[in-house]
């Protein structure tokens, strides 16, 4: 699995233009943004809070225009990659959800309340216990049965988890930037990253590429983020979505100082120890019968978690209801860089299931119809 996080950490270095000349256009653009972001209705809810989560105050954001629509609990990639940084992007999706985001510990918020020393035992089990916390969290701040889960990127990997063993607490599963590891037996991905550089004629990156394919798994840190460079830039659509969305979003974002920014790379640096362990982990062998309806929507040009290898597994899960959607003209990150294409899928595919007898609203709130704008 390649994981993104180094990649943005070195990518910092994208915002020193910013820094030093545009800090006054950053001023408007987010005052801009935090009007966007106003909830003023009678029925919205606009909450950010540090909660008790796993032993450690985290930070958990609920937001939405009704909350009588269905409840979403996203879980954001990386690792230490929070969604936080993309609410204006999204706002729309607030309109049709209440949208819960949750920064892992060792990601965003959660990693700057209390600094390295403070995000206790960071493994793949003890995040994956924080998350149904959080679910547990939001299902009673809000008086829901069940929320839809959406997982992306390394956040997929918690969310098929999640999805399988928790079918009492989610109404259905999203993946996008869907992640399926095998053990590492597929080495697809590999080889198309070498042919992109060998066609480019980069043959120093692609010899670079194919020593570090030989390396012993799991990759180093180092190496991975060497890796993760080397995908990233071989791929425009990649490297434009990375520097204009996600690095865009977070320079503009009226939820993130200066020197949140700054915390938010300490906090994905500090996040990539959680990644070696996750080498041996099998989807298939943990089974793909899921108790839930289950939904994949991904990126058509994804380079790093790729679509085909996504619907690879989607045709052999098993479930109540499922349904498999291409985001054209997306890579990595589909959701944020159409932002308007997620939500159509998610009112029209996700919403009329889960609003079936109102499993995942209010009490004695009925949802909005789902083809409502």
């Amino acid at each position: 699995m390649l994981v993104l996080a180094t990649v943005l950490a070195a990518s910092a270095a994208l915002l020193a233009t910013p820094v030093a000349g545009l800090l006054g256009h950053r001023a408007v653009r987010r005052a801009a943004n935090a009007r966007l972001l106003r909830i003023d209705g009678p029925n919205g809810i606009d909450e950010q809070r540090f909660v008790r989560i796993g032993g450690i105050e985290q930070w958990i954001s609920i937001r939405g225009e009704d909350t009588g629509n269905p409840v979403m609990i996203e879980i954001h990639g990386g690792p230490g990659a929070s969604h936080s940084v993309h609410a204006a992007r999204t706002r729309a999706w607030e309109e049709h959800f209440t949208v819960v985001r949750w920064d892992m510990r060792g990601a965003g918020k959660t990693f700057g309340r209390s600094g390295a020393r403070g995000q206790g035992e960071m493994s793949f089990q003890q995040l994956y216990e924080d998350a149904l916390d959080v679910t547990r969290y939001a299902r009673e701040r809000l008086g829901a049965d069940r929320v839809v889960l959406v997982a992306s990127s390394l956040g997929s990997v918690f969310g098929l988890r999640l999805a399988r063993s928790h079918p009492e607490l989610y109404s259905a599963y999203v993946g996008t930037d869907q992640n399926i590891l095998d053990a590492g037996r597929d080495t697809s991905v590999h080889e198309a990253l070498l042919a992109r550089l060998r066609a480019a004629g980069k043959h120093k990156d692609a010899a670079a590429a194919e020593e570090l394919g030989r390396a012993p798994q799991p990759l180093t840190a180092d190496q991975r983020a060497a890796y993760d460079k080397l995908t990233v830039s071989s791929d425009p659509l990649t490297l434009d979505t990375l520097k204009r969305v996600v690095l865009g979003s977070l320079w503009f974002s009226p939820l993130h100082s200066l020197r949140e920014i700054g915390q938010y790379f300490a906090g994905m640096k500090f996040s990539a120890r959680l990644t070696p362990a996750l080498a041996a982990f099998d989807d298939r062998a943990d089974g793909t019968r899921f108790e839930l309806p289950f939904f994949v929507f991904q990126g058509d040009r994804d380079v790093i978690t790729p679509a085909e290898r996504a619907r690879s597994f989607f045709d052999e899960v098993e479930a109540p209801v499922k349904e498999f959607a291409l985001i054209e003209d997306a890579s990595h990150f589909a959701a944020f860089r159409h932002p308007d294409r997620f939500l159509h899928l998610l009112r029209t595919r996700v919403r009329p299931v889960v609003t079936d007898g109102s499993r995942s609203c209010r009490p004695g709130r009925q949802p909005a119809s789902p083809l409502a704008r």
